[in-house]
């Protein structure tokens, strides 16, 4: 799946190019020319809903997101290995929630119609990213379920923000 993986970094890079371009040029036509795009605002933020909505799998994938384990690193390999396979599945229901919840706004949206204020595009164009995204979550959650189910993994990797810390801060105190 390393293709999946290069396509989330690069939509998710190219989305953060264009929303920092974006957000520039409006600033330079804003101050210096006195002028500026109505669309740039819809636009950026467009592009913001397609990174955050990539980005949340990407963090499931990379182990990013936070989470409160440190109960769960009490236990022992196989009792973290059974709770985390339980977290897992708890997760994957509540995408599932959320993935038909988005399906069925976006197809309402669909059949209105309504296109956004400033740019001539059907809102469900874009708000198609919702399910996608949820899609995208779902596949890493399987991902790590089958990890977990397979014995390659003991535990949900979690960002562990203590641990940051404190190397940054023994890198700190050490220059």
């Amino acid at each position: 799946m390393k293709i999946l993986d290069y396509f989330e970094e690069w939509v998710m890079s190219l989305m953060l190019l264009g929303m920092t371009a974006l957000s520039f040029m409006q600033v330079v036509r804003r101050y210096v020319f006195n002028t500026g795009f109505s669309w740039t605002l819809e636009l950026t933020m467009v592009l913001f809903a397609f990174m955050i909505f990539l980005g949340i799998s990407y963090g499931v994938r990379v182990g990013a997101h936070i989470g409160v384990d440190a109960l769960v690193n009490l236990l022992s390999p196989e009792k973290r290995r059974v709770v985390s396979t339980i977290a897992v599945i708890l997760s994957l229901v509540y995408v599932a929630f959320i993935l038909v919840g988005s399906w069925t706004y976006v197809s309402k949206m669909m059949m209105v119609g309504i296109e956004f204020d400033d740019l001539p595009i059907e809102r469900w164009k874009v708000l198609i990213v919702m399910p996608i995204g949820y899609l995208m979550i779902a596949f890493r959650f399987g991902q790590v379920l089958w990890a977990l189910l397979t014995g390659k993994a003991d535990s949900l990797r979690l960002a562990d923000e203590a641990a940051d810390a404190l190397s940054m801060k023994s890198e700190g105190t050490a220059s």
